[in-house]
C-alpha cells in the first residue's frame, strides 16, 4: 500500500543557531530540532547522558514507602514473593527485586503467571497458593494498578500487598500497604514514561539505601545497581516506552553495563545470540536479539525459565537455558509465520482490503501467545486494525483474542463500544487484548468493524512516513553517520533517522538475500556516489524494482555496517516509489 511521504518541518535560521552554539554538523541539528530538541542546554543533555541525572527514588511517588515496608518485611523474616508479569518487563524487574532482597539476606519467592493458563496480572487463586506457602507480603512488578478484586482477596488473606506498575491507573486505586507508580502522587513525577522494569529498579535503589543508611551505598550495592541498570534497559526496550529523558540515560548506560558485567545467565544469552564478540551492544540488538529470546519463554508458557535464566549462577545451566530459549525463539518466528501466511489467506479470501475498515480474523489452529505479534505486522502492512482471535479448539474455554491499531484510533475505546460481545478487554491505544466466547465473534466482527468505520478518517488508511530530511547520497559521509549514532539509543520515541533521496538510480543486479529469500539487495547511486542498499522484508518489491525504468526517489535509515575491518555507510530501505511522482 503507498504511504504518503511528509517531510519534518524546521527553522533555517535556529537551525544555524543550534548548529553553531553546540558545534555540530547542519544535518545532525536538523534532526534534534525535529526531535524538539531546540536549545543548546537540552542538546548537549541529549547528546551527552550522564547517569547522574537519574532522579532519585525519593521523587518517585510512593517509593520511599513501600521500600521501608519491605525493609521491615526483610528485617522481621516475614515471608515475601514477588508477583511479576510475564514479559520481558516484568521479569527483569522481577529479576532486580528478587536479587536486591537476597542481597539483603532474605529468600524470596518470584511467581510469574503463565500467559496461557493465568493471563495477564493479579490472580485471586494465585494470591491464594502463595498464601498457603506462607507468604505474608507480596510485591508486583508491571502489574496489579488495575487489580481492585485481588487486592481486596489479598486483603482478606492477610497478605501485605505492595504494588510497583506503570501501566495507566484507573479513576478508583486498589486497597494496597503501598502503590509505587510514576502517574500518582502530587505533585506528578516529572516523567511518566518509565517501564515497570525501571520502577522496580528505583525500589531496589531506595531498598539499598534503606539498608545502608545513607543516599551513597556500599560497593557491593552499588555494583549490584550498576547492574540492575542494565536489566532495567532490556525490559524498557522490550517494553516499547519512550527512549528519552530517564529512559535515555537507563539504556544508554544499561548497553555498557549488559557489555562490562552480565550476569551468568545473560552472558550466556549474548553468546548465542552471537553479540558476545561485538565491541558494543546497541538498542536494536535489545529489541531484535535479546529479548525476543526472552519474550518467546513468556508467550509460550515458559516465563520462569527466563527470570530462571537471569538469576542463575551456574554456567552450564545458563547456557542449556540460553540455547532452549534460542529454540523457543525459532519455534515462535514458525508459528509466527504460520498465522501469517494464514490470516493473509483469510484477508485475500473473505476481506478484500478496499472494503473494509478493519479486520477481525480467527483460527482455532492459531497459537494464543503469538496473535499479537501477527496482528501488529499486518497492521502494519495494511494500515488499519486488525484483531486476531484463537479459539480454543477444545471449546472449553472463551476464544482469545489480540489487536493493534494505527494512530487516531484508540483500541480501548473502541472495544469499550463492543463490550456487549466480550468477556473482558483491557489494554492501550495501539495494543489491546480481549477474551470473547466463539459464537460471539461475527456479532463482535460486525460490531467492531462498525465502530472503526464511524471513527475513521477518510486519509487514515494511508499511511504517512514522516521523513526528518532530505539528504543527497554525498551528504552522507562516514564522518555524519558516526556523528548520527549519537542520537542513539534508536527506538520508540527515538527512532533511527529517516531520511529521503530524489532520482537515485539502481546499478546493477537486484539480488534476493536471507536463508528465505526475503530481503533485497542493491547498489543505489547518485551523482557519481554509490552505496549499498538492503531492504528487509521487502521480496514483494523486486519485480517492480526491475520492471522500473528511469530513477526512482528512496527512504532509508543510514547506518554504519563493517566489511573486512572496513566501516561503510549502507541504506536500509524503508520505501520507494518513481521519480517524480
Amino acid at each position: 500500500m503507498s504511504k504518503r511521504w511528509r517531510i519534518r518541518a524546521y527553522d533555517p535560521d535556529r537551525l544555524v543557531w543550534l548548529e553553531r552554539a553546540v558545534g555540530i554538523p547542519p544535518l545532525i541539528a536538523q534532526l534534534l530540532w525535529v526531535r524538539g530538541i531546540r536549545e543548546p542546554a537540552s542538546a548537549r543533555r541529549f547528546l551527552e547522558p550522564k547517569l547522574s541525572a537519574l532522579r532519585g527514588p525519593e521523587e518517585l511517588p510512593g517509593c520511599m514507602e513501600a521500600a521501608d515496608r519491605l525493609y521491615e518485611a526483610v528485617r522481621r523474616q516475614r515471608r515475601i514473593a514477588i508477583y511479576g508479569d510475564y514479559d520481558v518487563d516484568g521479569v527483569t524487574g522481577t529479576a532486580i527485586l528478587c536479587r536486591c532482597l537476597q542481597l539483603l539476606g532474605a529468600k524470596p519467592i518470584c511467581y510469574i503467571p503463565s500467559r496461557l493458563e493465568e493471563g495477564y496480572g493479579l490472580s485471586g487463586e494465585a494470591l491464594k497458593g502463595l498464601a498457603q506457602r506462607g507468604v505474608e507480603v507480596v510485591v508486583t512488578v508491571d502489574c496489579g494498578i488495575g487489580s481492585l478484586a485481588e487486592a481486596e482477596e489479598a486483603g482478606r488473606l492477610g497478605i501485605e500487598l505492595l504494588i510497583t506498575d506503570h501501566h495507566e491507573p484507573g479513576p478508583q486505586l486498589p486497597k494496597a500497604a503501598g502503590v509505587v507508580h510514576p502517574r500518582l502522587g502530587e505533585p506528578p513525577y516529572p516523567f511518566d514514561g518509565l517501564s515497570g522494569s525501571a520502577v522496580a529498579m528505583k525500589l531496589a535503589w531506595a531498598l539499598c539505601q534503606r539498608a545502608s543508611g545513607a543516599k551513597r551505598v556500599g560497593p557491593a550495592m552499588r555494583e549490584f545497581l550498576l547492574q540492575t541498570v542494565g536489566w532495567a534497559a532490556l525490559g524498557t526496550v522490550a517494553d516499547v516506552v519512550p527512549l528519552v529523558d530517564e529512559n535515555r540515560i537507563l539504556v544508554s548506560y544499561g548497553l555498557v553495563s549488559l557489555k562490562e558485567r552480565p550476569s551468568v545467565g545473560l552472558a550466556a544469552l549474548l553468546r548465542r545470540a552471537v553479540l558476545a564478540e561485538k565491541p558494543a551492544l546497541d538498542g536494536e540488538d535489545l529489541a531484535f536479539q535479546l529479548a525476543p529470546r526472552l519474550n518467546a519463554a513468556g508467550r509460550l508458557g515458559q516465563a520462569s525459565l527466563a527470570l530462571e535464566l537471569l538469576l542463575t549462577d551456574q554456567p552450564d545451566r545458563a547456557d542449556f537455558l540460553a540455547q532452549y530459549l534460542d529454540q523457543l525463539n525459532t519455534h515462535r518466528k514458525s508459528l509466527e509465520q504460520s498465522i501469517y501466511l494464514a490470516a493473509l489467506k483469510q484477508i485475500k479470501q473473505q476481506y478484500p482490503p478496499s472494503d473494509h475498515p478493519a479486520w477481525v480474523l480467527s483460527d482455532h489452529q492459531w497459537h494464543p501467545g503469538v496473535i499479537g505479534i501477527v496482528a501488529g505486522r499486518l497492521a502494519e502492512k495494511f494500515h488499519r486494525p486488525v484483531i486476531l482471535i484463537a479459539v480454543d479448539p477444545t471449546g472449553q474455554r472463551p476464544a482469545v483474542g489480540s489487536g493493534r491499531s494505527i494512530p487516531g484510533l484508540p483500541l480501548p475505546e473502541i472495544l469499550a463500544a463492543c463490550r456487549e460481545h466480550l468477556l473482558g478487554f483491557g489494554g492501550h491505544a495501539a495494543a489491546a487484548g480481549l477474551r470473547i466466547r466463539t459464537e460471539q465473534i461475527p456479532a463482535f466482527r460486525e460490531a467492531f468493524c462498525r465502530q472503526v468505520a464511524q471513527r475513521l478518517d477518510p486519509h487514515t488508511h494511508q499511511a504517512e512516513l514522516w521523513i526528518d530530511a532530505e539528504a543527497p547520497l554525498a551528504a552522507l559521509t562516514l564522518r555524519t553517520v558516526e556523528q548520527m549514532e549519537r542520537l542513539a539509543p534508536f527506538g520508540y520515541g527515538n527512532h533511527r533517522p529517516l531520511l529521503c533521496s530524489s532520482s537515485v538510480q539502481v546499478q546493477g543486479e537486484i539480488r534476493a538475500m536471507g536463508a528465505d529469500g526475503k530481503h533485497l539487495s542493491m547498489h543505489l547511486a547518485q551523482h557519481g556516489v554509490r552505496m549499498r542498499a538492503v531492504a528487509f522484508g521487502a521480496s514483494e518489491w523486486l519485480d517492480d524494482l526491475l520492471e522500473l525504468q528511469g530513477p526512482l526517489d528512496v527512504v532509508f535509515r543510514p547506518v554504519l555496517k563493517s566489511f573486512n575491518g572496513l566501516r561503510q555507510v549502507e541504506l536500509h530501505l524503508v520505501d520507494w516509489r518513481p521519480a517524480g511522482r
